[in-house]
């Protein structure tokens, strides 16, 4: 399910870099079920291995996925997680997941409103007084809710032209890889546009409506949002290898180099990217974990365990924004070309571009990881694994 909904504002278009990086999946070793070759205990995956291989061929450096079935668990690997060792990914690879933190994100906000210190209706002006405000911005005219759902019309922060020769292209990104930003310094990004329409009257995608919605948590709870994802989701799912980094710039062992072109085409050089911190994210999308904790939390979420009855309904209704795809509260909904249903979210920050997705029942889950942000068909992984072919 691609969402085109990027965490960063990388440019990833289509490049093709060296047929010699294409190889064959590497099957995961582990439990049972996990992936030996073919057709295999957890399922037959073959329409999954060679969409992975054809987007090594595209010129991803390397992918890793994992997927969960009434059959078991299946996990595999394609191409290198180093360019210059030639060192295989793993299944196990911790990497970046971007905008995949926006579902931790309201995942809590929702807890929060069953537990009664919020309510979605809330303003945002309520909990963040005099913060949304200038080029017609209005935090007394935007709900929390419409933060979640981006029906704000909040302009997102990551589509400023400064930010984005700053931060993503070549140049900018190695002198400043290592800042540290405020997320009140971001929503003044924001603040210096006017929005991209009145509150609630269309749809678009802002990554400051979850800089927001991470700083209305702090609020109501009076402790980082970081904290609260860690103390309600992360301990009581036990994903071990999910972490909200603040401000540190390396990846957690074990994982894969990051590469990026930091260009708006997709040719030249390739940059190694793994260190950045990720404060330019915040809570839109500074998160890392693995494909089996993004795997146990979305089928953990759609089945019940972390959200009351009410507050998943809220979360499972959408706004249309196509004709194969909605977008609920921190969550996306994709009707695939065989009629299949998935609900998930996609990610992408320097070097990283991660899916991950559920049946609604949590009986069928994929989340995998691009370690380049500039080619590839996440929507095709996707596609294979739940419509085969």
């Amino acid at each position: 399910m691609r969402m085109r909904m990027r965490t960063t504002a990388v440019a990833v278009t289509a490049v093709v870099l060296s047929a010699a990086l294409a190889a064959p999946a590497v099957a995961a070793p582990g439990g049972p079920g996990a992936g030996t070759g073919d057709a295999t205990a957890a399922g037959d995956h073959r329409a999954t291995r060679r969409a992975m291989q054809a987007a090594v061929a595209a010129g991803v450096p390397g992918v890793t996925a994992t997927a969960k079935d009434r059959r078991g668990t299946w996990a595999a690997t394609a191409g290198v997680g180093d360019l210059r060792t030639e060192r295989k990914r793993s299944p196990r690879d911790r990497y970046r997941v971007g905008s995949i933190t926006k579902t931790f994100v309201a995942t809590v906000l929702l807890q929060l409103e069953a537990e009664g210190k919020l309510s979605l209706d809330d303003t945002v002006d309520t909990w963040l007084p005099g913060l949304v405000t200038g080029n017609g911005h209005d935090g007394t005219r935007i709900t929390l809710r419409q933060l979640l759902n981006h029906t704000s019309g909040v302009f997102s922060y990551t589509a400023d032209e400064d930010f984005g020769r700053t931060y993503f292209l070549k140049d900018g990104f190695f002198e400043h890889r290592h800042d540290t930003l405020a997320p009140e310094e971001l929503v003044r990004i924001a603040m210096a546009h006017e929005p991209y329409f009145e509150p609630g009257v269309s749809w678009n995608y802002s990554n400051t409506n979850y800089v927001l919605a991470g700083m209305v948590i702090e609020k109501a709870t009076g402790r980082p949002y970081g904290e609260e994802v860690r103390r309600r989701i992360v301990d009581p799912l036990h994903l071990t290898a999910t972490s909200v980094p603040g401000t540190r710039a390396a990846l957690p062992h074990p994982s894969s180099r990051a590469y990026s072109k930091l260009a708006q085409t997709a040719t030249g050089p390739t940059y190694d990217v793994t260190r950045l911190n990720p404060s330019i994210a915040f809570s839109a999308g500074e998160m890392i974990s693995d494909s089996e904790d993004l795997s146990r939390f979305y089928r953990a979420l759609l089945t019940g365990r972390l959200l009351p009855r009410e507050q998943l309904d809220e979360m499972t209704t959408t706004v249309s924004v196509d004709a194969t795809r909605g977008y609920g509260l921190g969550l996306a909904k994709t009707t695939l070309s065989c009629g299949v249903t998935v609900w998930g979210h996609g990610g992408g920050i320097h070097g990283s571009l991660s899916e991950a997705v559920t049946t609604k029942d949590g009986r069928h889950s994929l989340a995998f990881n691009f370690n380049g942000d500039w080619a590839g068909d996440t929507e095709a992984v996707v596609e294979a694994e739940f419509c085969g072919g």
